[in-house]
């Protein structure tokens, strides 16, 4: 269980350090509207990510107690996507709608490279 926990600390962290980046970029960069895309869907790509994670965790813990299980939020998680969505569609001023969905993918991209990462250093 602390291989666990080890292990959504450091995704929370390159969460955290790409949102940082990604603010800088919007910031400093002559595209604005992207990076607000992007910092727009990684943001609620973070949520989500958050979400799961809680939702496995008392998965788990359900499981080793041997209760039922609830769902792990799909539907709440869908739901977040599409309001970012409907948020970049509605403010195409400030948000770059393809920006805003590739930021959505960021918190899988993060537990894909954690996954590679740890799995060939051990």
């Amino acid at each position: 269980m602390q291989q666990y926990q080890n292990m959504i600390t450091r995704q929370r962290k390159w969460m955290f350090f790409l949102l940082a980046l990604l603010v800088l970029g919007a910031g400093f960069t002559p595209y604005p509207r992207i990076f607000l895309g992007l910092i727009l869907g990684a943001v609620i790509s973070f949520f989500n990510l958050w979400l799961l994670q809680s939702k496995v965790n008392k998965l788990g813990h359900a499981v080793a107690k041997q209760k039922s299980a609830h769902s792990i939020g799909t539907f709440t998680r869908l739901a977040a996507a599409v309001l970012a969505v409907l948020i970049a569609l509605r403010f195409e001023d400030y948000f770059h709608l393809v920006s805003v969905i590739i930021g959505l993918m960021t918190a899988y991209l993060v537990i894909m490279i954690d996954f590679i990462y740890f799995r060939f250093r051990d």
